[in-house]
C-alpha cells in the first residue's frame, strides 16, 4: 500500500526568476523591486546569446507529447512495441518514428528478442543517457499533481524501494545547501556563453 502523497511545506512557492525578455517585476511581499545585484544580474544575462541554450538543445529531442509518454513507460519497465502502443495510445507510424528517434538520440537501445516460432524482434531499453533524464519526468510528475490533478489526486505515488517513503525532488548547491526556489538561485554565465 502506498502513501498519500503530501506536499512539502515551502516548495513550488517560488515565482521563475526573470528571463530574458521578462523584465524585473516588483516582488509580491511590500512591493519592494528586486535588489540591484539581482537586477545587474539580470543585465549581464541579457548581454549573452540563447543561440547555445541547453534547454533548446533538449526540447529539440524531447518536445512533445509522444517522446514523454514513451519515456514514462520505459521507465515503468516497458520494453516492446505494442505493449508501449497499448500504453501511450499513440498511432503505429508515430510510435515508430519516436521510438526511432529516441534510439538515434541514445536514450534508448534495441535489444533482439524472439519468441519461439516467431520472427527476431526488439525491445527498447534505457541506456544510461536516457536514464539521466528520470529527474525530469519525476519533476514533470510532481507538477501535474501539484497544478493539474485529477479529481481523485495523484494515478501514481512514487515511494522508496527500501523504506516506502514517498519519493520527492530537491535542489541543492554544491556545498549542500538546499535550494527551495527560483529566487534563491542567481544564473550566472557558464563556460559556453557567447555575448550577443
Amino acid at each position: 500500500m502506498t502513501r498519500p502523497q503530501q506536499t512539502a511545506p515551502g516548495r513550488g512557492d517560488d515565482a521563475p526568476a526573470p528571463g530574458p525578455s521578462e523584465p524585473s517585476a516588483p516582488r509580491e511581499q511590500g512591493g519592494t523591486q528586486d535588489r540591484p545585484e539581482d537586477r545587474a544580474a539580470l543585465r549581464a544575462r541579457l548581454r549573452f546569446s540563447n543561440e547555445d541554450c541547453s534547454i533548446a538543445r533538449t526540447l529539440a529531442v524531447l518536445g512533445e507529447k509522444w517522446t514523454f509518454l514513451v519515456l514514462r513507460e520505459a521507465f515503468l519497465g516497458v520494453r516492446r512495441f505494442a505493449d508501449f502502443q497499448q500504453a501511450t495510445g499513440a498511432p503505429r507510424q508515430v510510435l515508430s518514428a519516436r521510438l526511432a528517434r529516441l534510439v538515434e538520440e541514445g536514450l534508448l537501445r534495441r535489444t533482439p528478442y524472439q519468441e519461439p516460432g516467431q520472427r527476431r524482434r526488439f525491445e527498447y531499453r534505457l541506456t544510461e543517457k536516457g536514464l539521466d533524464l528520470y529527474p525530469i519526468m519525476i519533476a514533470l510528475m510532481h507538477w501535474g499533481d501539484r497544478h493539474r490533478p485529477g479529481p481523485a489526486g495523484p494515478a501514481v505515488v512514487l515511494t522508496h524501494r527500501g523504506c516506502g517513503a514517498p519519493v520527492r525532488q530537491y535542489l541543492r548547491c554544491d556545498e549542500g545547501h538546499e535550494v527551495a526556489g527560483a529566487r534563491e538561485v542567481t544564473p550566472v554565465p557558464g563556460p559556453g556563453a557567447r555575448v550577443a
